[in-house]
């Protein structure tokens, strides 16, 4: 979504690295290409005034002109800007203390409210919370029946009296969505619903007669959250819409659907910060798990190429077996062969976590690589499984033994030609290699490194290739000078070297603040 906009504020920074010190005309320079980028991505003009205003009075004052590295400096206030734009902070669904709680979509037809209900709903179940869905969009045509298929795959009940228009019957008077609404609340009580999720009726545009029946739905039900659902691809036009529903329903929050288009993605930029109400959730695919909880903070640093980490973590630690992860880490530690059985545990586990094209570009620099990450097809990863499970048990554990007939045989089994199964052993060949010099002696290339328990063969291999040390002459007076001879050398090379800790810093030197983590991240890795 935001490719464009990513790839125009890293040129502006890149053109900064290097300089120790910044000038008015720098600050200016970099400043109208922020606004270029923003205008190009369809943000609204008021909100690019207001941001670029902002970023050139903190760019020109103490914090960056007293700073060691402005140009990072620099970027350090464009994120911050970029989160404050967002929203701030985290937004969550406030609860009800008594009874469900009633969340309300409001919207534009075709923005996907109707999906976006599955996809909400089987979110907070996955939370813990029993949710049901209320079908009050009565006058799109096989609007309800849409609701209830989305239900049955979110595996969640819909309360749908009334069939809604169907498109045989589009002249035909339709229910009354408010007493659906209510009759819905009061239905979700009885059966002891924690949530309910009532879904509304869109138009083409924003009219009297929507807008009417959405404040009377909303007075009828009161609801605890009234979210407002806009399309991310739609441009200038999303600020005027945004104020018509704030306006007509007073909505409490924002949901971004489609942003995995190829859209500006402005809609996001403007829409939080000329209402005033927080964006909650995104929705990224067309999946009914592609849905994620908003965070303004890890937005700015994607749309900045610093990636997501957090996300990418909170991903892995839902999909990710632990069971399967832990006979890993005691293979490993035990410096068992890393087999192919592995390899192809390790692969389904990754394809649990959804699509590696949008894990990989949530890595830190993948705006670098973009092209070929669009490339990647990842119907590779099928074709891989395809050749591994082509092979028996034995091959899987021994794979020394796939000679030339055994290849052709796996070609033939997978669909695939011979010269793929031939590139796929020779890159386990090498992961293997590299696994069994990690549990041996740490990281390869760096000899001596702690390893696991047990490690220290890796060492043990090195000083074997280590030069031996040169003998010592047997006459006294020559022995004495070569260890005159070596004093010296360690006396110059003690001199040469700074005291303290390694890489020539002095202890107490190093701050971590200088490090530009993601924000929370030291928890994760355990500080």
């Amino acid at each position: 979504m935001f490719n464009s906009l990513s790839d125009r504020l890293t040129a502006t920074f890149r053109n900064l690295r290097g300089k120790g010190r910044l000038t008015e005309a720098d600050v200016d320079a970099t400043v109208r290409e922020i606004r270029r980028a923003l205008l190009d991505a369809d943000v609204a003009v008021p909100v690019v005034r207001e941001f670029t205003g902002r970023v050139r009075e903190r760019a020109l004052g103490a914090e960056v002109s007293g700073a060691l590295n402005p140009s990072q400096q620099i970027v350090k206030i464009v994120n911050e800007e970029l989160v404050e734009i967002l929203g701030g902070e985290t937004r969550r669904i406030r609860l009800a203390k008594n009874g469900p709680t009633i969340i309300m979509l409001a919207g534009l037809q075709g923005a996907g409210k109707t999906t976006l209900a599955g996809k909400l709903s089987k979110w907070l179940k996955a939370q813990g919370h029993s949710p049901m869905l209320v079908a009050c969009d009565l006058q799109r045509p096989n609007a309800v029946t849409q609701l209830q298929v989305v239900g049955q795959r979110a595996k969640v009940p819909v309360f749908a009296p009334h069939p809604g228009a169907t498109s045989t019957e589009l002249d035909q008077p339709a229910g009354d969505p408010v007493a659906v609404a209510r009759a819905g609340v009061e239905e979700a009580r009885q059966k002891l619903h924690d949530v309910v999720i009532v879904d509304t009726a869109g138009r083409l545009g924003v009219d009297t007669d929507m807008m009417e029946q959405a404040r009377q739905i909303r007075r009828a039900i009161v609801p605890n959250e009234v979210l407002f659902v806009i399309d991310s691809m739609i441009g200038q036009d999303a600020v005027n819409t945004a104020l018509a529903f704030d306006e007509g329903v007073n909505f409490t929050g924002i949901v971004l659907s489609k942003l995995d288009g190829d859209a500006r993605g402005g809609a996001a930029l403007s829409v939080a910060s000329v209402t005033g109400k927080p964006v909650m959730f995104a929705s990224t695919g067309e999946g009914l798990d592609d849905f994620e909880l908003f965070h303004p903070d890890r937005m700015a640093s994607r749309i900045l190429d610093m990636g997501d980490v957090l996300t990418l973590i909170e991903q892995a630690e839902k999909s990710w077996d632990k069971d399967e992860a832990a006979r890993m880490a005691k293979k490993f530690a035990d410096q068992e062969d890393f087999t192919l059985e592995d390899f192809l545990a390790q692969m389904q586990q990754i394809r649990n976590m959804g699509s590696m094209k949008k894990m990989l570009m949530m890595m830190p620099g993948a705006q670098n690589i973009r092209q070929q990450l669009e490339q990647f097809d990842e119907r590779e990863i099928d074709r891989v499984e395809a050749i591994v499970r082509s092979m028996t048990p034995h091959e899987r554990v021994a794979p020394k033994i796939i000679n030339g007939s055994r290849r052709a045989r796996i070609a033939r089994g997978s669909g695939v030609h011979v010269s793929e199964v031939n590139g796929l052993l020779e890159r386990f060949a090498q992961a293997q290699k590299m696994m069994k010099k990690m549990a041996q002696g740490g990281m390869p290339g760096m000899p001596g490194m702690p390893g696991l328990p047990g490690a220290g063969g890796g060492a043990r291999k090195n000083a074997k290739n280590a030069p031996k040390k040169k003998a010592k002459s047997g006459n006294p007076a020559k022995a004495a000078q070569e260890r005159k001879e070596a004093e010296a050398r360690r006396a110059n090379a003690a001199k040469a070297l700074p005291t303290g800790a390694a890489f020539g810093q002095q202890p107490g030197d190093f701050d971590p603040s200088q490090l530009n983590l993601p924000k929370g991240f030291d928890k994760f890795l355990g500080k």
